[in-house]
């Protein structure tokens, strides 16, 4: 053992009380994989740990879990098969297959080129490993010949369902980044969306690398690499390899079209086009037979960012061929007319005891069990009759979940592979969709409240929209729940009962909008615009609000509450109105009165002017004078004399 095994902490140590750990075989940026026993099922099994580093990443937790689920919904031979995920104190793990052997990138650093029939082998089995995920609804986003295991027993399976995505930026190197930008559609490089074609875009490079010996893209940087993929067309294998056949060329520039709609829909679609070119080129897949290529894992591994090897020491890769020489035919041929005296003899030792050996094999021994089928994705009725057919009882069975389509088949008990007497009952589980769920009274909660009830609830938040409303801040006003399906969204502020699966809007207060009546406007100004709102101004005169400060904000245009953003409009003071003060002088004691009073103003003289008769008074001054401006209500001061 390594001075790196020695020192892995892991190692020998027993995980959820089931899983000893043997010894390390691969590290990468994200988990580490090492070989472990299954002490419950006495099993050798992968066993993939998430590093600590990233324990506390929920993003990638939730992607780790992810992979595990993906994965185990797929019984398909070419999938490398997930059989438990869990956590043991603050290590996440994936159990997974044990499958000796090396990756196809290995292969390619052998050989640098494979041969056509080798090509159209790990093809076809990674396309029906595929096709099985992208029937099922599943995208695996990180098609790369470092995800491809060759075991040594010749099977070619995909690995790596959703880990590769849950990797952050800041966690990947150079050369991983190289190697995973190499494979990158165009529409994940300008628009970061992926479907089943971007997986098919992928594999129409890898295709490209297998024929060729050589990616179609180079570059220093993975900015370089990634403006070809967005810009440029995939060039012709057969212009680097001209022993590429024509078909296979085509299927090349198929596959790696720039529009997605322009490429295979799924992993089906490319697979019965290479199968249709298999009998065209009368090349089918070949049987797969180990062939020692000297590859050594270890720690040299450690910056690879290949976590899908699963053998220690040294790898005898699978490889494919269509061609026997002579010395290899006459050595079998040798070995089998020496073999042949020993099956006569074991024949007739089999017919001796044939008859009781036969019946019981048939009839109570292990010839008389029925393996369970793969029927994940299936409706009952196919599920009913493919079950049928193996002599065996399909039982109905359901469970609410997300992951599967209403009505589809999620999986059987007894699982995939299980072998029963026949006429044994298999409870198909149907997925019955998502389950519904009873929210409580959402309202006056905070946001973080809501949202951890929501997301409890599987019930996805996708807009938060904050107002000034009188409840407090951060405090949820309004809570709308849009159902799959369904264009009108339900209410939920005082609670309700809705589907899992579905998307909300959370409206929440950020409090009043702040009172600034009184405020001199640089200082009402600078108050609204700390909390988000922008202000426009009106001026109006008054006598109760001084000059230059706020009377009042106008309410909004179209009613509601006020959000971050909008512009509010503050009615500022011009002061008390003024008003021109008639000239009175020269006119009699009443008609002066009555004139100042017109306008607003209040007259004042001596009380014993009363006593003569207006006709013989005449207004000889006044205080203020006439044409001078003043509040209404002011007192003009009349002096009087005598006329006459």
């Amino acid at each position: 053992m390594s001075t790196s095994q020695q020192a892995d902490p892991l190692i020998g140590r027993l995980v959820d009380g089931r899983y000893r750990v043997r010894a390390r075989i691969a590290r990468g940026g994200m988990a580490t994989v090492y070989v472990a026993t299954d002490l419950r099922l006495e099993r050798r099994v992968a066993l993939k740990v998430m590093h600590g580093h990233l324990s506390d990443d929920t993003v990638f937790q939730s992607r780790f879990i992810q992979e595990a689920r993906a994965a185990a919904r797929l019984a398909d031979p070419h999938v490398v098969n997930v059989f438990d995920q869990g956590q043991d104190g603050d290590m996440a793990y994936l159990v997974m297959e044990y499958l000796p052997g090396i990756t196809l990138r290995e292969l390619l650093r052998e050989q640098r080129r494979l041969s056509i029939p080798q090509t159209i082998t790990i093809m076809d089995a990674v396309l029906s490993g595929l096709a099985a995920a992208h029937r099922a609804g599943i995208v695996h986003r990180d098609v790369k010949p470092e995800n491809v295991l060759l075991a040594e027993d010749g099977r070619i399976k995909i690995g790596d369902f959703g880990l590769a995505r849950a990797t952050s930026a800041n966690t990947a190197t150079g050369q991983m980044l190289l190697g995973t930008i190499a494979y990158l559609a165009p529409e994940l490089v300008t628009r970061g969306t992926a479907d089943a074609r971007s997986d098919i875009y992928a594999l129409g490079i890898m295709l490209y690398e297998m024929l060729t010996g050589e990616q179609p893209y180079k570059g220093e940087q993975p900015m370089q690499i990634a403006y070809q993929h967005a810009t440029d067309s995939v060039p012709r294998p057969s212009a680097k390899n001209p022993g590429v056949p024509e078909p296979l060329d085509e299927l090349v520039l198929w596959a790696t079209e720039r529009q997605p709609d322009e490429r295979p829909v799924d992993a089906r679609a490319m697979l019965d086009r290479l199968r249709e070119i298999e009998k065209d080129l009368g090349v089918h897949p070949q049987v797969v037979r180990p062939t020692q290529i000297g590859v050594v894992v270890g720690d040299g591994a450690a910056d690879s960012g290949e976590l899908t090897k699963v053998l220690p020491g040294t790898f005898t890769a699978p490889v494919v061929s269509a061609e026997v020489d002579n010395a290899t035919k006459l050595r079998r041929r040798t070995r089998r007319n020496s073999a042949k005296g020993m099956w006569l003899l074991i024949l007739v030792l089999l017919l001796a005891g044939g008859a009781g050996t036969a019946g019981w094999w048939f009839g109570s021994g292990p010839g008389s069990l029925v393996a369970v089928p793969g029927l994940a994705g299936s409706t009952f009725d196919e599920a009913e009759e493919a079950l049928s057919e193996l002599g065996l009882v399909a039982v109905r069975g359901g469970e609410h979940t997300l992951e599967v389509d209403e009505g589809l088949t999620i999986r059987t008990e007894p699982g995939t592979g299980s072998r029963l007497e026949k006429d044994a009952e298999v409870e198909v589980i149907l997925s019955l969709g998502p389950a519904t769920v009873t929210l409580p009274k959402l309202q006056d909660r905070t946001v973080d409240e809501v949202s951890a009830l929501l997301a409890d609830a599987e019930i996805e938040v996708t807009d938060s929209v904050p107002y000034f409303t009188s409840f407090a801040e951060d405090h949820v006003v309004r809570v709308y729940v849009t159902e799959q399906g369904r264009d009108e969204p339900v209410a939920c502020a005082d609670g309700c009962d809705v589907l899992q699966g579905s998307t909300a809007e959370i409206r929440y207060s950020l409090g009043q909008v702040p009172d600034v009546a009184g405020d001199r406007l640089e200082d009402a100004q600078a108050t609204l615009s700390e909390v988000g709102l922008k202000t426009s101004t009106t001026e109006e005169f008054s006598s109760e609000v001084d000059e230059g400060r706020v009377i009042r904000m106008l309410p909004r245009k179209d009613g509601g509450s006020w959000r971050p953003g909008e512009t509010i409009t503050l009615v500022v003071s011009k002061g008390p109105q003024l008003f021109e003060i008639p000239s009175v002088v020269g006119q009699t004691r009443d008609t002066a009165a009555q004139m100042l009073r017109d306008a607003g103003f209040e007259p004042s003289y001596s009380g014993l002017w009363n006593a003569w008769p207006d006709g013989f008074t005449e207004v000889t001054s006044q205080d203020p004078a006439g044409g001078e401006y003043r509040v209404s209500g002011t007192v003009v001061t009349l002096q009087l004399t005598v006329t006459g």
